[in-house]
């Protein structure tokens, strides 16, 4: 790797901190990542690629680091080379003057790479469908992705103040929110699964049952490895041994970026948090959003397990 990525701000900060989104082709995007998109539109994909593609707050980092291992055939000291965002780099991340865009250093990576990105299928480069790139996609229920990506928009100084959860909730079912809207987003990608090869979890589904499922990324991964590496997989991606690891926790990077006395980028981990934020007025507009954003597909989703 011909560079590290060492996310810290120098004097660009005051020009990205708490900045609005900024709207790409109509979605809302980080400001600091906005600049110059036809790195995005123009990004080279490989046969070899595997994209994690998710909503923000579904599980992204759980799955990045799932795949990781298992590419590696479970070796868990091969997983501890780097830092999660140099092993699976965020495509469409870039603070300038400051980071250098996850596009470059994934051109710089040997296949496979592993990218990460919860860009919605309207701003997907075109690349990775014309390479027929192998897609994981990763859902989780709304109620719980609205509270971790308010606790998220609070300790993340390249987002906006996230404001009052009430406003909050408001916002998040008018779609007003980073990477746009949460149903149009799952939905697209479920509808794409039809046509292309993708693989299509819940977070849900994963928290039940860590290892049915990882055994459905090996498969997909056309990875057959023994139960006891299996066994060692579930332990290494475990939440709190993710949690309690640097490499995965994001404790690397500045806290003039991402301030974790304010909240840690790992939170719980659990389905339900929802339940101690919304209050009952709250939770029959939410209800009444969703039942809304899922009528017309088979999409389902549990809000607890």
């Amino acid at each position: 790797m011909p560079w590290k990525q060492q996310i810290t701000f120098h004097k660009m900060e005051s020009e990205f901190i708490r900045k609005d989104w900024v709207k790409i082709r109509g979605v809302p995007m980080i400001c600091a990542c906005s600049p110059n998109w036809d790195r995005i539109d123009n990004f080279q994909a490989r046969e070899e690629d595997i994209i994690i593609a998710t909503y923000p707050k579904s599980g992204t980092t759980w799955m990045s680091e799932i795949v990781d291992v298992i590419l590696n055939d479970g070796d868990i000291e091969k997983s501890q080379r780097d830092v999660i965002f140099n092993k699976v780099p965020m495509l469409e991340f870039w603070v300038p003057g400051a980071v250098p865009p996850g596009s470059e250093l994934l051109d710089s990576l040997p296949s496979p790479r592993v990218v990460k990105t919860h860009l919605p299928v309207s701003l997907f480069p075109k690349s990775f469908w014309e390479k027929n790139c192998k897609i994981i996609y990763v859902a989780r229920n709304p109620k719980d992705v609205a509270v971790s990506f308010y606790h998220f928009d609070k300790m993340n100084q390249l987002h906006p103040e996230p404001g009052t959860w009430g406003g909050y909730v408001d916002k998040f079912i008018q779609g007003n929110m980073g990477f746009g809207p949460w149903g149009a987003h799952v939905k697209e990608f479920w509808a794409r699964k039809k046509e292309r090869n993708i693989l299509y979890m819940f977070y849900e589904d994963m928290l039940e049952d860590p290892k049915r499922e990882i055994r459905k990324v090996m498969k997909y991964l056309e990875k057959d490895l023994p139960e006891d590496v299996l066994e060692n997989i579930c332990l290494h991606t475990s939440f709190k041994a993710m949690k309690d690891n640097p490499n995965t926790n994001y404790t690397a990077i500045s806290s003039s970026i991402m301030d974790q006395s304010v909240s840690p980028f790992m939170r719980k981990g659990i389905c339900g948090d929802w339940k101690n934020h919304f209050t009952v007025s709250q939770n029959e507009k939410f209800d009444e959003y969703y039942q809304k954003e899922i009528s017309g597909t088979n999409l389902s989703f549990r809000f607890q397990v």
